[in-house]
């Protein structure tokens, strides 16, 4: 794909449960938002997974910003799979400083960084309050914030309205679509397809391990036409 951030290949790895990827090709552009839906137990997490180096495929290649995953620059990478990690012990700002530094950012930058996500996502009055006191909301909303705040070029988000309340699902709606208009190459997985409908350029379905199909983030009834092509793949296996 034409100023591809991430091309993905014949990417296959299962499990002993019959779940796992079977030769998925993926892509995701600059400054593009492309949305993963599906069952659960379709693949998305583990093609996450695949794609942020946690796992290796059995076979496939892939590649981000033209490198291979042991050549990759993971300082340039947010991302958000399953739980939000935070020390329970440390205060929201904590984490979000100790965060900022393992991406390589330099010291003089932290603190305005720290504080520009604190307000992005509204989290000032949780800001000096320890990430194992908050609420299963605002600690997504902490994972969130330190996958973002350093301005990845390659943002991977794994269910990310977890958890959220409506005024969050629009805060992080917002801080993507700021962060694809200046150039950064989003995946997202979500269950909620009218919310994703709101902000994808593109929407692969995945089933059983494959990538089975797009839907039209304008359609009618994206719903229904999600469901046709899940029913359609069923009925064909």
């Amino acid at each position: 794909m034409a100023d591809s951030m991430v091309d993905a290949r014949g990417l296959i790895r299962t499990f002993d449960d019959g779940t796992g990827v079977r030769g998925v090709d993926i892509s995701v552009a600059r400054a593009e938002i492309h949305a993963l839906v599906g069952l659960n137990g379709a693949g998305k997490s583990t093609l996450m997974r695949l794609l942020l180096g946690m796992l290796r495929p059995t076979a496939g290649t892939i590649t981000i910003a033209g490198r291979s995953p042991a050549d990759t620059d993971w300082a340039t990478v947010g991302h958000l799979v399953d739980y939000p990690l935070a020390y329970s012990e440390l205060t929201s700002r904590q984490n979000l400083t100790l965060g900022a530094r393992l991406h390589g950012v330099t010291p003089h930058q932290i603190a305005s960084m720290v504080e520009a996500v604190i307000a992005e996502l509204h989290l000032t009055q949780y800001a000096d309050r320890r990430a194992g006191k908050l609420s299963l909301g605002n600690r997504q909303r902490l994972g969130l914030a330190s996958a973002l705040q350093h301005d990845p070029a390659f943002i991977v988000l794994d269910e990310p309205t977890n958890g959220l309340d409506p005024s969050g699902v629009i805060l992080l709606r917002e801080a993507l679509l700021r962060r694809a208009g200046n150039g950064a190459a989003v995946l997202v997985s979500s269950h909620h397809l009218d919310e994703v409908a709101r902000i994808a350029d593109r929407i692969s379905v995945m089933n059983a391990g494959r990538i089975i199909g797009a839907l039209d983030p304008q359609g009618i009834d994206i719903e229904r036409a999600f469901f046709d092509l899940v029913y359609s793949d069923d009925v064909a296996a």
